[in-house]
């Protein structure tokens, strides 16, 4: 059902980081939510007032907002599909994001709003009416809130949509929070207990739990998390792939919504090289890199000897005691400034976030691993972060 849906209404489906494609899916996935939403409310809010369940009404008014998050969606999808311009050259890719987070605060304003009438529904309980025409209607319903998760997460996996991936999961807690109104419904008949109260109660609190993960995710977006790293590994692959290249490292990636990312790092390259057939063979991997990820790359160039024995020993001298220190530790950068009373060993230091030593602690323990050596060295370090 969901490739043919996707068949009949999305042109070029495969082209997914093409604004227009990703609009399309967004509009897709609105449609059909809202659809099937209202639906669900009407029968719901029929059902929960003839068995007099404050379960199913909330149930009902859940499914509403639902309505409400997909316009959110619709809407998101609309302004992220907005060309760049001149007070957003980067575009308006992180639209999709501020919707992500709009429609987790209205499964938390759910949950919130359900916990409340369920303490109430515990304090001043209500006699249930049981009917099996309920019971099957809640079921069907639980059934096509989860064709709608597997439906949206699809989606949301293919086109990399963490709105999309939101509404799965907000789909979900709809199915969940309706099984436990048809348990609290079939319990009911065997007790005076409020369980559609206390069954309420846990339900509200899965919902919110759900919206505060979303939240939490978008955020870190919003923030800038650490790059995929199935992401990273491509970039690397396709900038090692040159014979020019001798390593990378200072990797940084923008991300500026879903499609549209700028990133950038140094090249490592021979100091002895034809640098106009270094910058020609960048120029393609950028352009490559552009073509394949949909990414903006820009590689800058850091000359290093390769064939200086001194400086192939002393390199070789720090990494054998960087590695004694920690081997997630790494070095770039090395080069040496050569004097009449010692020899400066001038490198970059990449530490990991949480390190159990601080800067000053490594290099002393550089130092007091050199101060033996014949030659006398001093150590110039810039100790720098990963990005990725």
């Amino acid at each position: 059902m969901t490739e043919i849906l996707i068949k009949k209404f999305i042109k070029n489906p495969d082209d997914i980081d093409n604004p227009k494609v990703r609009r399309s899916y967004g509009t897709l996935s609105s449609f059909i939510g809202i659809i099937c939403n209202i639906f669900l409310f009407c029968a719901k809010y029929l059902l929960g007032t003839f068995s007099n369940s404050i379960s199913i009404v909330s149930d009902a008014f859940n499914n509403l907002t639902d309505s409400a998050g997909c316009i959110v969606t619709l809407l998101g999808y609309k302004m992220s599909s907005k060309p760049a311009d001149k007070d957003h050259p980067f575009g308006h890719g992180r639209m999709e994001y501020l919707s992500t987070l709009t429609i987790a605060i209205i499964i938390l304003m759910v949950g919130f709003e359900l916990l409340k009438n369920s303490f109430s529904k515990i304090i001043h309980p209500d006699e249930l009416k049981f009917s099996i025409i309920t019971i099957i209607s809640l079921i069907l319903s639980v059934c096509l809130k989860l064709w709608m998760s597997f439906f949206n997460n699809k989606l949301g996996k293919k086109i990399n949509s963490g709105v999309l991936i939101a509404t799965s999961k907000d789909s979900k807690t709809d199915a969940v929070a309706t099984s436990a109104t048809i348990i609290a419904i079939i319990t009911s008949l065997f007790t005076k207990f409020p369980v559609d109260g206390v069954i309420g109660i846990l339900v509200s609190i899965f919902i919110m739990k759900s919206g505060y993960d979303i939240i939490k995710e978008t955020i870190d977006d919003l923030l800038g998390r650490p790059a995929d790293p199935e992401l990273v590994k491509s970039i690397k692959e396709y900038i090692q792939q040159s014979d020019k290249i001798i390593g990378i490292h200072d990797l940084i990636i923008h991300n500026y919504g879903p499609g549209n990312m700028i990133a950038s790092c140094h090249a490592e390259v021979r100091s002895d090289e034809d640098f106009i057939a270094v910058h020609d063979s960048i120029d393609i991997i950028e352009r490559e890199i552009y073509s394949k990820l949909n990414i903006l790359m820009t590689i800058h160039m850091d000359p290093v000897e390769v064939d200086n024995e001194l400086v192939n020993k002393c390199k070789s001298r720090i990494l054998e005691i960087v590695e004694t220190i920690d081997d997630s530790l790494c070095i770039h950068d090395f080069r040496i400034v050569t004097g009449e009373t010692h020899t400066n060993l001038v490198f970059d230091l990449v530490v990991p976030y949480g390190f159990k030593y601080k800067n000053e602690d490594i290099k002393k323990i550089i130092d007091d691993n050199l101060k033996d050596d014949e030659i006398k060295y001093f150590t110039v370090i810039t100790f720098d972060s990963s990005y990725t």
